[in-house]
């Protein structure tokens, strides 16, 4: 693999961790979610529900594609859908009980990962790499 080029290694590496991390989600129950669920579920948690509109602007997908995926987690019990506080005609999108759950489990799993590369790579080593890609992210 040491001929892969810098995009190839990031993507695979990322492509690898996010397979895992829905690998243990099946184990947990968590079968039925997809990784565009944890964008969507990410930004309803960080802005207390969001509509149909805010989530295809967020996602780059169109409102009807949002749609759909709002119609499958709802049906699964991850979102639900209220009458939006100040749009009497809108809706917004909320976590369910069973959706915060999801977050919380992804966020022990992502915990659970980190440990294991902290015991491959050791500690320091897992701090140089995080530190690294948050200045890359910062000077891009």
């Amino acid at each position: 693999m040491n001929d892969l080029d810098l995009m190839s290694l990031l993507s695979t590496s990322f492509h690898t961790l996010v397979d895992k991390l829905h690998e243990r989600l099946t184990e947990l129950g968590f079968h039925d979610i997809r990784p565009v669920h944890g964008y969507i579920f990410k930004y309803i948690a960080l802005h207390e529900g969001a509509t149909g509109i805010e989530l295809a602007d967020h996602l780059g997908i169109t409102k009807q594609a949002v749609s759909k995926i709002v119609d499958y987690l709802e049906e699964n019990d991850y979102v639900l859908r209220k009458p939006h506080p100040t749009d009497k005609r809108g809706k917004i999108i909320v976590l369910t009980e069973r959706g915060q759950l999801a977050i919380e489990t992804k966020e022990k799993i992502l915990n659970e990962i980190e440990q294991h590369l902290i015991e491959n790579l050791g500690a320091k080593r897992m701090q140089m790499m995080k530190d690294d890609l948050e200045n890359v992210i910062r000077k891009t």
